[in-house]
């Protein structure tokens, strides 16, 4: 299996080709109905999975701690139900996953918050 920063930087990447694609066929068609789905998935999938991915680069005793895998799965877990949510709630469809997926969103940054406190950043000794 690949390294965590890896995996945090391989998904953010392809959430961010993702985003692009989804803008070219909202600019394309005209529809920028879901645009804000469409922020979120650059946002929340691309951005912060970006820097969680930099900082665990950065800090191998993050990335090598028991918690570094669950903490991807969470941010994971988070666009992938949080962007659909968004999606729903904007067709009318119900909020119930956009509320999910904002509660592990919010979950997820404490986690990492919670990483930054106790390992710090970079080599540190």
């Amino acid at each position: 299996m690949k390294s965590v920063p890896t995996m945090f930087l391989a998904t953010a990447a392809f959430f961010v080709l993702l985003g692009m694609i989804w803008g070219i066929q909202m600019s394309a068609t005209g529809n920028h109905d879901l645009s804000p789905a469409h922020g979120h998935l650059n946002l929340v999938g691309f951005v912060t999975m970006s820097v969680m991915g930099i900082y665990y680069a950065l800090t191998p005793a993050a990335a090598a701690s028991k918690w570094a895998w669950p903490h991807y799965f969470l941010a994971l877990g988070a666009v992938v139900i949080l962007v659909p949510g968004i999606v729903m709630a904007l067709t009318g469809k119900g909020e119930a996953l956009a509320k999910a997926g904002s509660v592990l969103s919010v979950v997820s940054v404490v986690a990492f918050l919670a990483m930054i406190l106790k390992f710090g950043f970079g080599n540190q000794k």
